[in-house]
């Protein structure tokens, strides 16, 4: 089962008129969502998120600044691409509440996966930077929950945002517990993202994809770099930074994803992270920055309603990895 968790509060966060992160993005899901296929779907409201554990990630100092810049009236904005609205507080935490109530979900058993549609996103916010249309990263705060309050050892996030997360990448630099991986177009916004980007212990893995490429290339990509990577480092849970700009009607970028075939890949890797990566791994998506382009909807269909058979023997291991 998925839960899938939103909030009418997304909506109020709004950016300059004409910006590509604005309220339409979470009606294209609702929208996709409303259709009578998905009526089993379970469906909850994400918390505000508590300070602890947005903390967690982001120094206090940080989190104020940012409470403190919410204007009362109008905009504020933080940099070229990034700015606050006077409604932008409660969805800004209940998008990290979503993020800790869906890990919260999955350990306890009472879902194989959630869906966190909230905004506004988080891959590009880095420790005490805000950018990319990005105050908090959810995946990031949702990982560091899973290890210090459910006491999970190795968590792996996985993000096919055209754009790479640049944020979750600083943040976990270091930090030999967590591997991020990711598909992105390269050169592209933020610049980062290179192959050679390791990390300080082998656990970044990029796997960048230049402009025109399409599903092939990115087929290709999580079969011969990210899945070998993940099944190696054997994570007790996968989070998914679920960007649909990697869409070819996308206007911001230029690769080329396609539904059904090309996203259907993101289903098949759902499957595959709990049968390959090994039994008990779980996972939450959630969704990244970008404009949704008109396919996106059937991509949120595709990733949000995947199911899962644990209990698979790897073909890419010599043995079957087990919860801990």
């Amino acid at each position: 089962m998925t839960i899938l968790f939103s909030h009418p509060s997304a909506l109020v966060h709004q950016t300059p008129a004409g910006h590509p992160e604005r309220p339409d993005r979470i009606r294209a899901i609702e929208k996709a969502l409303a259709n009578p296929e998905f009526a089993a779907l379970k469906r909850a409201s994400p918390p505000e998120a508590d300070v602890a554990a947005i903390i967690r990630v982001h120094p206090a100092e940080y989190v104020e600044a940012m409470r403190a810049a919410v204007p009362s009236q109008g905009l504020a904005r933080i940099d070229a691409d990034t700015a606050l609205s006077s409604g932008s507080w409660e969805p800004i935490l209940r998008a990290a509440g979503g993020a800790v109530a869906a890990v919260d979900a999955v350990v306890a058993g009472k879902a194989k996966n959630a869906f966190v549609a909230m905004r506004p996103p988080g891959h590009h916010a880095e420790t005490a930077t805000p950018m990319g249309f990005c105050f908090f990263n959810n995946a990031a705060i949702a990982a560091r929950h899973a290890q210090q309050h459910h006491g999970l050892g190795r968590v792996a996030i996985v993000d096919f945002d055209v754009h790479h997360g640049n944020g979750s990448q600083e943040i976990f630099w270091s930090d030999a517990s967590v591997m991020y991986c990711s598909t992105h177009e390269m050169p592209l916004y933020p610049g980062t993202g290179a192959r050679s980007e390791r990390g300080a212990h082998d656990n970044i893995v990029n796997a960048p994809l230049s402009a025109g490429d399409g599903g092939t290339e990115f087929r290709a990509a999580f079969e011969t770099t990210i899945l070998p990577r993940l099944d190696a480092f054997a994570p007790e849970f996968v989070i998914v930074s679920a960007g649909f700009d990697a869409h070819t009607r996308d206007l911001l970028a230029n690769l080329n994803l396609t539904e059904p075939v090309d996203l259907e890949q993101i289903r098949n890797f759902d499957h595959r992270c709990h049968r390959e990566i090994g039994r008990g791994r779980d996972q939450k998506w959630v969704p990244r920055s970008g404009e949704p382009p008109p396919g996106a909807a059937d991509a949120v269909c595709i990733t949000s309603v995947t199911t899962v058979s644990p209990g698979f023997r790897s073909p890419l291991s010599t043995s079957t990895l087990l919860p801990s």
